[in-house]
This record gives C-alpha cells, structure tokens and sequence, in this order.
C-alpha cells in the first residue's frame, strides 16, 4: 500500500475519531484537535522506532522523547511514525529498508529526504495534522520544498534532542512540518526550551511564534549571491525572484550579500557528519535491543554479522568514510579542519546579518527529481543537491522553506533564514509571503 493510499484510510479514521468529543486522544491544549505524526528517529513510547533501519527492528521504546511528551501535554493525539533515510543519510528517502513515500505533486518522483514521510503525509492529510521531523543538513527544507508545505528548522539547542536516535550530534536539530506557517509555528512554540535531560538544550526564553503579524514592512532581505549561482535551475531561481520583487512591493529592502565559504561548507559538513555518525552508530551492535543473530565466535565476528545484515549500504559507506576521518593521521588533516571551516561559516552568517534581518534563497537546487533519474546517479551527486541546506544547517541557524510557486506543476521552496534564536524573524517573513497569496 503507497503512503497516499493510506493516508487515505488515516483520514477516514481521524474524522471518525474527531465525532468523539469526549475521547482522550483530543486535548483542550494549544494542540488540541490536532494529530502529530513523528519521524521515525524520535522515540515514540512503545511504538516502534527504529530510524528506517533494520538493525533497529523491534525497537519499542519505554519512553518518549522530550518533544513527544511536550506535544503529548498540549493534547495532541500521536498519530503514527513516518518513514525516512536510514538514521537521515540520504536526499531522496530512498535510502531506506521500508516503503520509499510518493511525491504527492507525481508519484514517479521524490518526496525529498530525510524527513520524507513526514512531508508526504503533511501534503495529503485533509485534517488538522503537523509533522514533528529533524534535520542535520537540510532534512526538513529539503522535502518541504519538494512537497509544497512549510518546513521549520530551528536554532541548533532552541529543541531539545532527547530522545533523538542521533545522526550526528552537532549538528542534529528537531522541528515542524505543517501546511501553513502558524501551524508549524504552534508546534514549535511547543517543544522549545531547556531540558534538564539535554545539555545542549539552550536556557534561553522562548519566543511567540505564531499568531505573528503577517508584515514585511521594512525588513532587511539579504540575498546570497552564492546561492544564486550555475547549478541552480533558472526556472527555480526565476520563481524565488518573484517572490523577492513581491516583497520588495511591499515594503521590503533587498540587499545583495556574500557568504564566502559557501563552497567548502559542503565538504566541511560531510567530513564532520560523517566522524560523528561513525561514532554514534558503533553502540548498535545487536546485543541490547533492535536486530541480533544467535551468539556464535567472538564480539567482533557477532558484531560484524548483525551489523552487515542491519545496515544498509550508504550506511555503511558513511560510517567507512567517517572512520577514516577520525583515524590517526587523518584527524588533523580532514576532522579538525572541517571544524575550522565550520567556524568560518558561522562567521559568514553572523556577518551578513549585521546588515540585514533575513536570507533568502532557493531552498533546494530543483524540483522533485524522478526516480529513474535519482537511480543513475552516483552518491557525490546525491551529496551535492544539499549545496543550499548544508551551509544553514552547519552554522546552526534558524530556516524556514514555504511555498512559492511551481515549476512544470512542481513545487519549489523559499528558503527564509535567520540569525540564531532569531526565529520568529523568519517565521514572520514567511507568514507575510503566505498571506500575499
């Protein structure tokens, strides 16, 4: 059964389950009324959550995560898990031991990856539903651009991550999907702030983020001009373009600006992603939950069996690739380089935004690619159509990819970013463009 099909059945049941005014799953919180469906890398109690992979089959988790328990408080009712790429690597969510979702726009094409479920469902549900899905280099803004709905990345630390089945923990970040800006905007009003369970959660106050007034009135927009260059479609710049005039009509300034570490963020980003995913995966080893085999010869043959059996392959060509950076003799040369390139990047974004209050660019490259066009490609050409999300994602900012049009009946995304914990600037610049349709 395709994911629209049974979304379908999940719509037939939501309208049965919403005659039921008096039932438990609907609260009389600021999520009332509202179904929340969570990405599969969030541990969900007791329902199955294994990161798209099968080396985590089986995996029930006796606890929610943070998010989950917060969404859970403000009366939403936890509609089910959504699929991805195996533990997030992947562009496309064909990187994946379960159902690849559909585009909804032509089944023939990708939903985008990550979080790819989460954006196909956000897309077809025709009741009151908001995604919760994570992104370490782009995995939100990705398939909310290719599936025509908003997608929020908040500041790295605004959520909190416990709970998390992590890619890469520098870098991973939970947010929303929704089919408009405030709704997206009231979940993520929901699971911000500190958690005595996560250090890297941020003490800071959380702000309002929906119900935001819908103006542009004055607001600063920059313009990179790195990410306007050849590689991205001209359809899909020409799309951004409008939208950047229509602001500008209504009372926006536009302001070119550089960030020039843009070409390297894209090494930086996989180097660091990568060492940290090859640590991170070596726990799964089949001995305490997920998939194990019977116990024959030693740890390190029991541990190679389960883990040539569970993971797929660009799991394993990046927990490869990642070992190697870590080695000694290659740590200097590639790890700790990567993470100089990475201060230098939080440099760019910190500069431009001394002059203005905003970025906005394409969020991907193109629109949703075929399947068939996805197959004949080799992995460097996967990692390269994040060339516009990876930049963002490794300097911990907050983004906001909404609507903005279509290209041959495909959608494409305005990517919308903001200076750390500055998201309401970006929620609020997105409500406006939304309100001008």
């Amino acid at each position: 059964m395709n994911v629209i099909k049974r979304t379908q059945k999940l719509n037939e049941k939501y309208r049965f389950l919403n005659k039921l005014a008096d039932t438990e799953a609907y609260g009389t919180g600021k999520l009332g009324g509202y179904a929340v469906s969570v990405k599969d890398c969030i541990c969900t109690k007791d329902m199955e959550s294994k990161a798209g992979s099968k080396i985590l089959e089986g995996y029930n988790p006796p606890f929610d995560a943070t998010v989950v328990e917060r969404t859970r408080a403000e009366g939403a009712f936890i509609l089910g898990k959504t699929t991805q790429d195996e533990f997030g690597f992947g562009t496309f969510n064909v990187n994946t031991s379960y159902n690849i979702p559909l585009n909804p726009y032509d089944p023939d094409r990708t939903c985008g990856g990550s979080s790819g479920g989460a954006a196909c469902i956000t897309a077809v549900a025709d009741f009151p539903h908001i995604a919760l899905a994570e992104s370490t280099g782009g995995s939100i803004s990705c398939p909310a651009s290719f599936c025509g709905v908003v997608g929020i990345t908040p500041t790295y630390g605004r959520v909190s991550r416990w709970g998390l089945i992590d890619y890469a923990n520098s870098l991973d970040k939970i947010g929303v999907m929704a089919k408009t800006v405030d709704e997206a905007a009231l979940l993520l009003e929901v699971i911000s702030g500190s958690d005595r369970y996560d250090s890297t959660a941020l003490d800071e106050p959380v702000g309002i983020y929906s119900g935001l007034e819908s103006s542009v009135e004055g607001v600063r927009i920059g313009i990179p001009s790195e990410y306007y260059a050849e590689g991205v479609n001209e359809d899909v710049k020409n799309a951004v373009w409008r939208a950047l005039k229509r602001f500008e009509d209504m009372g926006a300034t536009l302001q070119e600006v550089n960030l020039p570490h843009t070409d390297v963020s894209l090494s930086a980003y996989y180097i660091i992603a990568m060492a940290e995913a090859s640590t991170n995966l070596a726990k799964l080893s089949g001995l305490r939950y997920g998939l194990h085999l019977p116990l024959e010869g030693n740890f390190d043959q029991y541990f190679s069996r389960v883990r040539a059996e569970g993971f797929g392959d660009e799991v394993k060509r990046r927990i490869i690739l990642g070992t190697y950076t870590r080695m000694a003799g290659y740590r200097d040369a590639y790890y700790l380089k990567a993470l100089k390139v990475r201060t230098r990047v939080i440099e760019d974004f910190k500069k431009a935004y001394q002059n203005v209050d905003v970025l906005i660019a394409p969020t991907m490259p193109v629109t949703a690619p075929r399947f068939d066009e996805i197959s004949e490609m080799e992995p460097i050409q996967h990692y390269m159509m994040d060339i516009l999300t990876v930049a963002p994602n490794l300097a911990g900012v907050p983004m906001v990819s909404v609507p903005c049009g279509k290209v041959d009946g495909l959608p494409v995304g305005l990517h919308i970013m903001s200076d750390h914990l500055e998201e309401s600037k970006a929620i609020q610049v997105a409500k406006a463009w939304e309100a001008s349709n």
